[in-house]
């Protein structure tokens, strides 16, 4: 992933507050906090802060608590998914960002509580209805998860 500390090359960060307007996901299943920095129509890096207070260390696993891979992905795919809707200009129009397919998921060190997790990702094909996405989450700059997928922008359920 490029994305280096000092250059932040016309990007822009969110807050809380932004991430929310972007994204559907809320408590528990929102999980990006912030939003370090975005560069539209490439790339994104944004945190999640990781607590043992989460839900899912109740029992994954009880004495040993790890983050389970699939939320790592999980993370990345919401922090292209803010990406998605800023590039693609999508806040407010009802348009929902919904995973089509994950290829080559890799875990490379557990996640435990305490930290920060870098969400880092990137366009690898854009077009209007269809986005890949290359994308990499790590603590203190350690790669945790690797994967490769791809989302579908979509109408959202009616009321």
């Amino acid at each position: 992933m490029s994305d280096s500390a000092g250059d932040t090359g016309g990007a822009t960060s969110l807050d809380i507050v932004q991430v929310l307007k972007a994204l559907p996901h809320r408590y528990p299943m929102l999980l990006v906090d912030r939003v370090q920095s975005l560069v539209r129509d490439e790339r994104i890096h944004a945190i999640k802060a990781v607590s043992f207070n989460e839900d899912f260390f109740q029992g994954h696993f009880p004495g040993a608590p790890i983050m389970p891979g699939v939320l790592q992905i999980e993370a990345l795919a919401q922090a292209a998914g803010v990406l998605a809707v800023e590039s693609l200009d999508l806040a407010g129009s009802g348009k929902l960002v919904y995973f089509m397919a994950i290829e080559n998921a890799k875990f490379r060190s557990p996640v435990t509580p305490g930290v920060l997790l870098d969400l880092k990702a990137e366009f690898v094909q854009k077009r209007a209805r269809v986005c890949k996405f290359a994308g990499e989450a790590s603590v203190d700059g350690k790669v945790t998860c690797e994967v490769n997928f791809t989302a579908m922008i979509a109408d959202g359920p009616s009321d």
